[in-house]
């Protein structure tokens, strides 16, 4: 069958997005995460949009799902009168649609709602956002068929992937437009992707697979479209790749206060065993296992060397500025993984009690706020790298070579890469503005409080990545700066840092373009490889500072983490 390429304006952006979609197909595929709506987490669902895994459906999940549908078909038997089933939608609600006219009401409903704007989700989030909603539809409380379903999960499997827009959903009825783009696809309408097909018409690229598109019985189209899910998907990249950075922070900080000479006794165990936030007790035992210490000894810095009285709060708090962090992102990712496993459309179904209740379980308030909490949480370690970023930069402050650079002056040096991480701080504080704390009333004023979710998703993975920036510029300095420091040594974690980068950054020894180191460094604290360089080192450390502990009898061994 010959197949008809739309090549969409963003065909250049995806470009590099396919070739690794297809890269991972192209391998066999053996593992399988099951979806039974109720034990998915964000970092299943980012592996699932990774392409690490297909999906398939629990037994109890299909029992619940059939036993939901007899529900629905009962309704209709009975001509009972019941909103999303054979009533209008919104403000339309009071009016009852004919039974010959439901298939025509869902299919209506789905274009009518396919109103998005913008870029489209990449074939990461889409997967993302169609694995979720087959977990949500998953329950059994949502009243869709198992047939149904199933083409769902098959069409997933595939890369099957509709054109979702990322803009047009106010949180209010859940993600109606992005959902509901997402939904036409499956119908065979509007545009899909998969690996072998690139875009094209959807029932083209279903046909490319052996799939047939969904025909939408009474209810499943307010179902396919009913929910929170793209700000859930979207927000458990957002936390996974939030947690990453903030454990790359750690290390990145400390190589930092490594090069400035600065003293690890502010992270003293004792000192946080006083102000037991769980989050700072962590940073503090990450910073020890990774300074100068009896296990790990540095040549740079060591008690004895240290000159000053303390150092400056950009090195000294970090413990207690990192440390809330780590606890933003446990707090936020328990509503997430909450959120994930909720029955979020309308009305709902409950088989056991044989009826269907009209609620609110698709406004999108919780994780709304959650994200919203995430982006000014997470923000705060770009914030205070661009000022250690300043101090490696800033020879009155460093004792080192202005701008970490020899010959200054026919070189520049760190000198403008500093006002980059300068402007992407600045950007996320505008950017940290909360958007749930707005709403604007939708659909003649039905739905007159809505939490603006999408944005606050969106915009989170924006600051996100901007801190991600910023510490890839901060990693960059630090290890510049240990330049200096040679032919001394650091400690051994800190060492396997500088080898990391020192493999795909060459030492600045001249000006050269800077944004293409920076992107080398951003890929890796994407793929955690500096994280992963130290772990074996922290857990020794970590080891070796419990068992001394435990030998003393110290009181601090309660609060180590």
């Amino acid at each position: 069958m010959s197949i008809r390429l739309y090549h969409p304006p963003l065909s250049i952006y995806f470009r590099d997005t396919y070739r690794d979609f297809r890269k991972i197909q192209s391998k066999k595929q053996h593992e399988y995460i099951s979806l039974d709506g109720n034990s998915l987490t964000t970092a299943d669902l980012v592996s699932l949009g990774k392409v690490l895994y297909k999906i398939k459906l629990s037994a109890e999940a299909e029992e619940h799902v059939s036993r939901a549908r007899d529900v629905i078909e009962k309704i209709i038997s009975e001509k009972q009168v019941v909103y999303g089933v054979n009533t209008g939608f919104g403000k339309f609600a009071q009016t009852v649609v004919g039974k010959d006219q439901l298939k025509e009401l869902q299919e209506n409903l789905v274009r009518a709602t396919s109103a998005g704007v913008g870029a489209p989700l990449s074939p990461e989030r889409t997967r993302m956002l169609l694995a979720l909603r087959i977990n949500v539809l998953a329950k059994g409380h949502s009243g869709v068929s198992l047939e149904t379903l199933q083409k769902m999960v098959a069409a997933f499997n595939a890369s099957c992937l509709s054109w979702v827009p990322e803009q047009g959903t106010v949180g209010a009825s859940g993600d109606l437009a992005p959902l509901a783009h997402m939904a036409l696809g499956l119908m065979g309408e509007g545009r899909m992707w998969s690996p072998q097909t690139g875009w094209t018409d959807a029932t083209a690229v279903l046909e490319a697979h052996g799939l047939t598109p969904i025909s939408l019985k009474p209810k499943e189209g307010l179902s396919l479209i009913n929910g929170t899910q793209m700000i859930s998907s979207l927000g458990a990249e957002a936390v996974e790749r939030a947690e990453a950075i903030t454990r790359q922070a750690d290390v990145i900080a400390a190589l930092t206060l490594e090069t400035l000479k600065g003293t690890n006794k502010a992270f003293d165990i004792d000192v946080h065993a006083v102000r037991p936030h769980p989050g700072q007790i962590l940073v503090a035992q990450r910073f020890r296992s990774l300074l100068h210490s009896d296990f790990f000894p540095s040549e740079i810095t060591d008690e004895k060397s240290y000159e000053g009285v303390q150092d400056a709060y950009s090195l000294r708090c970090c413990p207690q500025v990192h440390g809330v962090t780590n606890d933003t992102i446990a707090f936020v990712k328990n509503i997430l993984n909450t959120e994930l496993n909720s029955a979020t459309d309308n009305p709902l179904v409950f088989p056991e009690r044989g009826i269907t209740i009209s609620a609110g379980n698709f406004h999108g308030e919780y994780p709304a706020k959650a994200l919203d909490f995430l982006a000014i949480g997470v923000h705060e370690l770009a914030n205070i790298s661009e000022r250690r970023i300043e101090r490696l930069c800033n020879p009155s402050l460093s004792n080192l070579p202005a701008f970490l650079v020899k010959e200054g002056g026919l070189n520049s040096g760190f000198m403008v890469v500093h006002c980059t991480a300068a402007a992407l701080v600045s950007e996320n504080k505008v950017l940290c503005h909360p958007a749930s704390v707005d709403s604007l009333s939708t659909s003649a004023a039905t739905e007159d409080h809505v939490s603006m979710g999408g944005w606050a998703a969106r915009k989170a993975l924006k600051v996100v990545e901007h801190v991600e920036q910023v510490l890839a510029i901060e990693l960059l300095a630090a290890c510049q700066a240990l330049e200096f420091h040679r032919p001394l040594k650091t400690t051994a974690p800190l060492e396997k840092v500088y080898e990391l980068l020192r493999s795909v950054v060459r030492p600045w020894d001249k000006d050269r373009i800077m944004s293409t180191d920076i992107e080398v460094a951003h890929q890796l604290l994407l793929k955690k490889k500096v994280w992963k360089a130290v772990l074996p080192y922290m857990d020794q450390y970590k080891k070796s500072e419990h068992q001394h502990l435990s030998s003393s009898n110290s009181s601090s061994e309660l609060l180590f983490i």
